[in-house]
């Protein structure tokens, strides 16, 4: 299996690269990368160019490992004890599949999104050291051994959040997306916006670019955060001489709340513009 761009997703050739290679090695692709740069998207775009099932799992701070593989409900099982049903002999009607087990399922093979490890307990990506590697586990309820019929693509994003255990990393194919240039930037947005015209295109890439400059930025804006910007910018039928002006008030970009997520950065352009003005 080979993986290229598709319609939906530019990506540069050392992605292709570690995608192929991950794929080559059956080993996880681990990526890292700033939020809103696609990792993701990267998932969705490997299943539906193979043509194979996605299975996401979003990880939470409270995500345990072991909801990933099966969870056991005794709760439901005693319930049934004391209503006399007689599914309570089989043990298994309790057993509740994780998204390991449903991702190794089956004779075809399938992707495996585990998205945003970093934001689990430190403990969770040993948890599944065993699991990923070898791709099979017990269940100790039943005493049954699943394997993985046919070992799935595994995506693992994480947004560096916290530092991921060795004995971990050791075991994946790793890849840093990089932040795209003008000129990638250019391929991703001629994607969603076609016939968007290049003037406005060319100073909205200047505002974003000269924006992610800014010293001191608490939180730079991203792809996905730009693309939600000019999608107001086309909406709101934004001027053109808006984006060009180079006075003093208008630092701060129309329709910022796109770009700047936090109060720190807004007051940060709030205070250039004052200086600009007085300057």
């Amino acid at each position: 299996m080979i993986f290229d761009s598709t319609e939906n997703y530019v990506m540069g050739r050392d992605l292709q690269l570690a995608v192929n290679a991950a794929i080559t090695l059956e080993k996880p692709l681990l990526i890292k990368g700033e939020p809103g740069t696609g990792k993701t998207m990267l998932a969705e775009e490997i299943a539906n160019s193979l043509g194979l099932e996605l299975i996401q799992w979003n990880i939470k701070s409270t995500t345990k490992a072991q909801q990933g593989l099966y969870e056991y409900d005794a709760v439901s099982r005693l319930r049934d004890s004391q209503l006399g049903d007689d599914r309570v002999h089989d043990i298994s009607n309790y057993i509740l599949k994780g998204k390991l087990w449903n991702a190794f399922e089956g004779q075809k093979k399938k992707v495996l999104l585990i998205d945003e490890i970093d934001k689990a307990d430190i403990e969770f990506p040993n948890d599944l050291l065993q699991e990923l590697d070898k791709m099979e586990f017990n269940v100790y309820e039943t005493n049954e051994t699943i394997s993985a019929e046919q070992r799935p693509i595994v995506i693992i994003t994480s947004n560096n959040e916290k530092e991921l255990p060795d004995p971990f990393l050791r075991r994946c194919f790793f890849h840093y997306i990089q932040f795209p240039d003008k000129e990638e930037m250019q391929q991703i947005i001629d994607v969603h916006y076609p016939n968007i015209k290049q003037t406005l295109l060319d100073e909205a890439l200047r505002a974003f670019f000269d924006l992610r400059e800014v010293p001191g930025l608490k939180k730079k804006p991203s792809t996905s955060e730009l693309l939600d910007w000019l999608k107001l910018l086309l909406a709101e039928d934004i001027p053109l001489e808006v984006l060009q002006s180079k006075d003093g008030k208008q630092s701060i970009p129309p329709m910022h709340g796109a770009l700047l997520k936090n109060e720190q950065d807004i007051h940060l352009f709030e205070k250039l513009a004052f200086m600009a003005r007085r300057g």
